[in-house]
């Protein structure tokens, strides 16, 4: 296609002067909010790298700026959620019943399910929440949704941090008749790392493509809230598996075994609670929804790319 030309009625030459004509080269030219390729919208995300990192941490250390405590309530929260589940399960329900350690079970259980669902809810909003930001300026979209991501793990180390001297101090605390098992530092403990990686791709992907959903649907929100609770309830969070084992409810707990974040609770707990490992089943399911998740999530986010920003 020949290149486009341009030309001005007051530009017009005088009598003897050669006609001048400006010629635009316009094949590097993109239609502003068009979708890139795969690869180039990935090289684009890796070029924003510094950013993500920044903006994550600024908006965490702004983060409660308003309230008196500030960020001591990313530490109380988790723990006033766990007191409250400790004494209506524990001590009211006896759901800890058969459960060794159960009050470090519990704090794991409670600390890293508020870590999962805070980021998911918080990454499913990142484009419905920041429509002007979306129509202002061009840039990956899944920059958001991965910033998001980002924030919520740099604000949770603190919360990490209570969480390990909690269950290091009163997690073996015997409780009824439950075993006396002693609870100490071993090298078992490094399996948190890895842990929390692939929980963080889960995370990750469950956000970019719940995002899109948000972003078209306002409503799919109140259907996150609901599967939150449904999460929450098959991933043993505050009992043991043996209880539904027991009264041959196997179904369930192969729902529970298929559950990405039952499977990380599962590691981690016998990682710093039992000192051993946890099933090998539990890190093939949780590797498999990690890249799974991912590789989707992303696919579904990036194929809606140029709908972001539209008015609803």
């Amino acid at each position: 296609m020949a290149a486009p030309v341009l030309e001005r009625a007051d530009d017009a030459p005088e009598p003897g002067e050669a006609r001048r004509v400006a010629q635009l080269d316009g094949s590097n030219l993109i239609r502003v909010g068009a979708r890139p390729g795969l690869f180039r919208y990935i090289r684009e995300i890796w070029s924003f790298r510094h950013f993500l990192y920044y903006d994550s941490h600024s908006r965490v250390s702004s983060a409660n700026s308003y309230d008196s405590l500030g960020r001591v309530w990313m530490i109380l929260n988790p723990i006033l959620f766990g007191t409250a589940y400790f004494f209506v399960f524990g001590v009211l329900l006896q759901t800890g019943r058969g459960v060794d350690n159960f009050l470090g079970y519990l704090i794991i259980g409670v600390f890293t399910f508020r870590f999962f669902t805070t980021a998911v809810s918080g990454g499913a909003n990142a484009i419905a929440g920041n429509q002007r930001v979306v129509q202002a300026f061009n840039f990956p979209r899944a920059c958001l949704v991965i910033s998001t991501t980002v924030r919520e793990l740099f604000s949770s180390i603190p919360m990490f941090f209570v969480m390990a001297l909690l269950v290091l101090t009163v997690g073996d605390t015997q409780l009824g008749d439950a075993a006396d098992m002693p609870i100490s530092l071993t090298w078992h403990w490094l399996l948190f790392f890895p842990c929390i990686a692939l929980a963080l791709m889960v995370m990750l992907g469950w956000s970019l493509a719940l995002a899109r959903a948000v972003n078209a649907h306002n409503d799919v929100k109140h259907l996150i809230s609901f599967g939150t609770r449904i999460l929450f309830y098959t991933s043993a969070v505050f009992f043991g598996t043996e209880r539904w084992t027991n009264a041959g409810q196997d179904w369930l707990v192969t729902v529970m075994n298929l559950n990405p974040l039952f499977c990380v609770l599962d590691i981690i707990r016998h990682a710093w609670i039992y000192d051993g490992f946890a099933d090998p089943a539990r890190w093939i399911v949780l590797g498999s929804w990690a890249v799974g998740s991912v590789v989707v999530g992303f696919l579904i986010f990036w194929h809606g790319e140029e709908s972001y920003g539209k008015e609803r």
